[in-house]
């Protein structure tokens, strides 16, 4: 085995504080496992605009408290070279996790660096949603939070979120939000400049346990994206896939006036786990089976779903003739029945200042929409660290189940909003004895059948992932599914104001014979997953209710043809 592999393995294993990764670590220095080693030891785990994230285990390439307690340090340091102390003393940070492995141990870790470093340090009582989190920085003024949630990845992984408040983010916009470029790279430059870990300190009191009242302004504001003494008859089969939302969203829904959901049994409790799925993300094949399963015996009139830490909603909707019984609509579909919901509602109140928005990767409809009604629109990269900062923003959307109704409130996505005001509108189409289908109709007559798909592909070795991007950049493709490839536009040199970022977008011509108006095709790596993930839409005009079923065959019929080419090109 090399001996500076050793050394190196050795140096670390005496910084770390954790006996169980010290007992992992020791375990393979003494089995010989250089491979295994060489893995846990090839680099560092890379701080970015998500954070971190990754696999659970010993190394620097590993989540662990080694790891956190490093990021910590550099987090804290950079906050202290940005803000000063205020009135009330140092900059608050707060910090909320959720309910997987070590999360509870990685927060105390980050409350005992803070408190160390000479900030003021304040812990979510329990494990809650992030969107919790996300609210408590602004209604609490903080400098900085930090979410411990790997979100809806393996059990095996966890992560490392973090918000700039006010007085630390760059612009008034993001304050609340995510962190973005050169945030990400300064704090990294800091997380790099710490020392010996043994160094750092780590007192063992001296930061705030919250209490309730955090969660009960939470619940206050959530109730504020209602309308006063709108519809509230709705029944909900819900399921918080073994995470942290079902507390915070059963008492937003009794705080409201809605029935009690029911709560699918097997999935109510937090399980770091996740038994019953094989990944805890209601997007993943068989992750809703149980909640259809439940649907099928209750009867209700919507089935709702959270990812393991709630800042995502998943919606279903009755498919009568289908196998499940149910259909899972597109983040699409939510984010434009979303839109059209509050466009009716707030018409008598909208101003020329408020904002929607989307992602590149999104569907077009919400410019549409938003352009119809006057209203100002814009498109941001992938992630709501970009959509959060929209000068004047009421309502942002992404495909990947992503909804921010209340950005005053809560500058991210939040999916214990986005239920209530689902909710809220399946109780009003109720009442006129309509569904959330039918307003689907009615917004495909009005701009025209937006259709979206995606082709996903999860890989076990990264450099799968680039060479697919490489083949694509060398020779792209000039015909996608019948239709001819009008522009390509490589998203890595900026495009139209955008930030540079790892990706290709394609705008695909219409075919009067495909009856398509025209589309659109992005391709990128995941910011957060081992996976490619490519975007696709196609456009398809409707002339009556009648031709729904065939434009939406015909649709589909595309979109797979275009999947079948864009794979062939990127040899995936």
């Amino acid at each position: 085995m090399q001996h500076d592999l050793i050394a190196t393995a050795r140096a670390w294993l005496a910084q770390d504080p954790d006996p169980e990764t010290r007992r992992e670590l020791s375990a393979l220095l003494d089995a010989g496992e250089e491979k295994a080693l060489a893995e846990r030891f090839a680099g560092t785990l890379q701080f970015g605009t998500a954070g971190l994230r990754g696999e659970l285990g010993a190394g620097p390439t590993r989540m662990n408290r080694a790891v956190v307690i490093r990021a910590a340090a550099g987090l804290a340091a950079y906050l202290n070279e940005r803000v000063r102390p205020g009135e009330d003393g140092p900059g608050l940070v707060v910090i909320g996790y959720d309910a997987r492995h070590k999360s509870a141990e990685f927060a105390r870790d980050t409350a005992a660096v803070v408190t160390g470093a000479g900030l003021r340090a304040a812990v979510l009582p329990r494990p809650l949603p992030t969107p919790v989190l996300a609210f408590a920085v602004r209604h609490l003024g903080a400098v900085a939070g930090v979410e411990v949630t790997a979100s809806h990845n393996p059990p095996r992984d966890n992560g490392y979120k973090v918000y700039l408040g006010a007085g630390a983010a760059p612009e008034p916009s993001g304050a609340g939000a995510q962190i973005v470029p050169p945030a990400d790279e300064e704090i990294a430059a800091h997380i790099a400049a710490v020392g010996d870990l043994r160094e750092v300190p780590r007192p063992e009191e001296g930061w705030e346990v919250l209490g309730e009242e955090v969660l009960r302004a939470y619940l206050e504001r959530a109730e504020g994206v209602l309308t006063p003494g709108s519809a509230r008859e709705a029944q909900v089969v819900y399921t918080p896939l073994h995470g942290v939302g079902r507390e915070v969203l059963t008492a937003a829904f009794a705080r409201a006036g809605f029935p009690p959901p029911t709560v699918v049994a097997e999935q109510a409790e937090p399980d770091p786990d996740f038994p019953t799925v094989a990944f805890p993300n209601p997007e993943e094949p068989g992750a809703m089976d149980l909640a259809f399963a439940t649907a099928r015996s209750v009867g209700p009139d919507v089935v709702i779903a959270n990812d393991p830490d709630a800042d995502r909603c998943a919606v279903a909707v009755p498919a009568p003739g289908t196998p499940a019984g149910w259909r899972m609509l597109r983040g699409d579909e939510v984010g434009a029945l979303l839109a059209a919901h509050l466009v009716a509602r707030d018409r008598a109140r909208a101003e020329r200042g408020d904002t929607f928005a989307t992602t590149i990767v999104s569907s077009s409809v919400l410019a549409r929409i938003a352009r119809a009604s006057d209203l100002a629109y814009e498109e941001t990269l992938t992630g709501f660290k970009w959509l959060a900062r929209v000068d004047g923003l009421r309502y942002a959307f992404e495909e990947a189940l992503g909804y921010c109704v209340d950005p005053e409130g809560v500058r991210d996505k939040d999916g214990i909003t986005a239920a209530l005001l689902v909710t809220e509108l399946v109780a009003e189409l109720r009442v006129s004895g309509r569904t959330l289908g039918d307003l689907l109709d009615d917004l495909a007559l009005e701009f025209g059948l937006h259709a979206t798909d995606q082709l996903s592909v999860r890989v076990a070795d990264l450099s799968v992932i680039g060479d697919a991007m490489r083949r694509l950049r060398e020779g792209p493709p000039v015909e996608l599914g019948g239709l001819a490839v009008e522009t390509v536009e490589d998203l890595s040199a900026g495009v139209a104001g955008l930030p540079p970022t790892d990706g290709l977008r394609y705008r695909l011509a219409g075919s009067q014979g495909a009856g398509v108006k025209g589309g659109r095709v992005v391709v990128r790596p995941s910011g957060t997953e081992p996976k490619l993930k490519c975007y696709l839409e196609v456009v398809v005009p409707v002339g009556t209710s009648g031709a729904l079923p065939q434009a939406r065959a015909g649709a589909a019929e595309v979109l797979e043809r275009v999947k079948r080419d864009l794979a062939r090109a990127a040899g995936i």
